[in-house]
């Protein structure tokens, strides 16, 4: 998930801190999340998409199963 929020974050030339104040969560949380430490909660990353106006769908991590 976190790939594809710095992408967006890279492309609206957005920082970590103003991601933070966008959407109320600490930007150590946000930076544990980048860094790979723990993951959002649901809440969190409908707050994130909320905040980057895009689909909560569009953040997910989708797995390649082969049947």
């Amino acid at each position: 998930m976190w790939n594809k929020v710095e992408k967006i974050l890279k492309e609206r030339s957005l920082t970590i801190y103003k991601l933070s104040k966008m959407t109320g969560i600490s930007d150590n949380t946000l930076r544990n999340y980048r860094s790979k430490h723990s993951k959002p909660s649901f809440t969190n990353a409908c707050k994130i998409a909320d905040a980057l106006n895009i689909n909560l769908d569009d953040l997910r991590e989708r797995s390649n199963f082969n049947d």
